[in-house]
């Protein structure tokens, strides 16, 4: 009888795919600077992103090498804040800013930057207070 259970038990772990696993939110650890509405950060159309939308705090711009296939525009993301880029101080300075606004791509960055988002913000002063952050990027509906 045990040889029976044993043999029902290993016919059930080969007829089990290997390797599947519960898919969740797509997470991506980033680096995160902040842009606002200025010719000297942007091109000459500092309000008009690059799919045509008016600037507006909840837009972010993604390197070119994210767009294509981690990010494209019309993604919906949630960004949390892990503290600054490279000691990791002050994680979570920013989570009250960022706790319940849904963050959509609209914008590209230059095509120098790699692995990395900017957030639109309303003034230098908090675009710079912003700094360069790590941010753990949660995908929760990936665009066009």
């Amino acid at each position: 009888m045990r040889w029976i259970r044993t043999l029902a038990l290993l016919a059930l772990a080969v007829a089990l795919p290997l390797g599947v696993q519960a898919s969740g939110p797509e997470v991506l650890v980033l680096k995160a600077t902040a842009y606002t509405s200025s010719v000297r950060e942007t091109d000459s159309t500092p309000f008009v992103t690059a799919t045509g939308a008016r600037t507006r705090f909840g837009i972010i711009a993604v390197s070119r090498d994210l767009l294509g296939s981690d990010l494209p525009y019309g993604s919906k993301v949630k960004i949390e804040d892990l503290g600054e880029w490279r000691t990791g101080r002050g994680k979570g300075r920013f989570d009250a800013m960022l706790k319940d606004v849904v963050f959509v791509v609209e914008d590209t960055m230059h095509k120098r930057k790699r692995q990395q988002i900017d957030v639109w913000m309303p003034d230098r002063s908090l675009a710079l207070k912003w700094g360069v952050r790590r941010v753990r990027i949660t995908v929760l509906q990936r665009g066009r």
